[in-house]
């Protein structure tokens, strides 16, 4: 199968997977966050993997069937995989049985941050074209310390970070924000082994680390 099929066909089978998790749980199809939510996440979504595959179909390759071989990183992925399971379901169950509704500026904010944090993970596959799913080093690797990277170490993290936890309150759910607050937690396990791994593998990132001091947020981690 070729990359832009392959891309195709995982995206529509996301898509199908996000919709049923979203309005399966909150037992109709009028609820109106979870619209929003698929259309602010699948549209950029559909737009980066357009530009990909014209532009660098062999980073989209990559992507596409990254599969992480390092155990603890394996149960790391697996534990988020949980932590957005079950905080699309609490969602959907928060919508339905109304246990708590929030403020409608909440929901309009999150969004925007929602999408300003899209462009931000856009921002880092441009730069970095090594840029990978997985904890490795791969052939020619090179050290990328300009833009984002010259401000902090993982900004693909901090990214995601800020999608996570912008997702939950795009849907209207506190409930599923508190589920969604381990991801942070997440992170920081996962970074503290893939440091590891990139000093000991990778040529310079030792010296990096003296550059740029900040893992995720200027001026604080």
């Amino acid at each position: 199968m070729n990359v832009k099929m392959q891309a195709l066909m995982k995206f529509i089978s996301g898509l199908v997977t996000i919709m049923l998790l979203i309005f399966v749980p909150a037992g109709t199809l009028h609820y109106t966050n979870g619209w929003i939510l698929t259309v602010i996440l699948f549209t950029p979504m559909l737009i980066m993997g357009i530009v990909m595959s014209v532009k660098n179909p062999k980073l989209l390759e990559k992507r596409l069937n990254a599969k992480e071989k390092d155990s603890k990183q394996k149960n790391i992925i697996r534990f988020s995989g949980i932590i957005f399971l079950v905080g699309f379901i609490v969602a959907g169950l928060n919508y339905r049985f109304k246990w708590l509704i929030i403020p409608q500026w909440i929901i309009i904010t999150s969004s925007i941050v929602f999408l300003l944090s899209y462009l931000m993970y856009a921002e880092v596959i441009r730069e970095n074209a090594y840029l990978s799913r997985t904890v490795e080093v791969q052939e020619n690797q090179k050290i990328i310390d300009t833009g984002l990277y010259g401000i902090i170490r993982h900004p693909m993290y901090t990214a995601t970070i800020i999608m996570f936890l912008s997702i939950p309150l795009v849907l209207g759910s506190v409930h599923s924000f508190i589920i969604f607050l381990l991801y942070p937690v997440i992170i920081v396990m996962r970074l503290s082994n893939e440091e590891k791994f990139l000093e000991n593998n990778l040529d310079g990132y030792s010296q990096y680390k003296n550059k740029v001091k900040y893992r995720l947020i200027p001026f604080i981690w």
